[in-house]
């Protein structure tokens, strides 16, 4: 599978020297859409590295990598013309994973890119699950279908991992419940209820519909 890598960068130059560069190495290139909605698209794309610029318009880099890590472990490359020691501690610190300065070297940009990727999903094939072509990827946190990646949270990869685990069984709600927060005391219900629901959601982004069936008082069954 053909790694997706996400560019968001202002510079309209840069961006496309970074896809002709990244496609010609069989790379999958996207861009945000605009600027004011780079999280809504970092999260609908679900690409497997980001290339981060800090100057950009709307909200800088530091900000969008923060609010990328509320929901994802992505990995993320800054590429940047700010190349002060300040800049580069501030973007390890907010959780980016490497930081390459403009103007880059483009076979040092491809080696670091290689290796981050290689060292993220090194272990993602073998640490798998895969049903009716549903493929579930337990370190990455994501699910393929027909070559269209999801992302999914924790709660929501404990969920599926353990329907996954017992097909054709029927669950009970409190064991799921039981098994995703340790002591289902302090758990209110219905928060179960929202993280189905909520993959459901995904799962029909990618087309997969009808897969986790409500058992009326008894629990869920895939």
């Amino acid at each position: 599978m053909a790694y997706k890598i996400l560019i968001i960068e202002d510079c309209k130059e840069i961006q496309d020297e970074l896809k002709i560069l990244l496609t010609g190495c069989g790379y999958i290139t996207c861009v945000p859409n605009n600027f004011n909605s780079i999280i809504e698209d970092t999260k609908s794309l679900s690409p497997d590295l980001i290339l981060l610029d800090i100057g950009l318009p709307v909200q800088n880099g530091f900000r969008v990598c923060s609010e990328i890590r509320n929901f994802s472990t992505v990995p993320i490359i800054f590429v940047t013309s700010h190349n002060t020691d300040m800049d580069e501690l501030n973007s390890i610190t907010i959780g980016g994973d490497d930081f390459i300065t403009k103007p880059y070297n483009t076979s040092i940009l491809l080696a670091r890119i290689a290796s981050l990727l290689k060292r993220t999903y090194a272990s993602r094939q073998a640490e798998s699950i895969t049903y009716q072509g549903i493929t579930l990827y337990l370190e990455s946190c994501k699910l393929e279908f027909q070559n269209q990646p999801v992302e999914l949270t924790k709660n929501e990869l404990k969920i599926l991992a353990f329907l996954f685990k017992n097909t054709g069984k029927i669950i009970p709600r409190a064991d799921l419940v039981e098994y995703l927060w340790d002591n289902q005391l302090y758990i209110d219900d219905n928060t179960l209820s929202v993280n189905i629901t909520r993959l459901r959601d995904k799962l029909k982004q990618i087309g997969i519909t009808d897969l986790i069936k409500t058992k009326h008082r008894q629990g869920y069954l895939i």
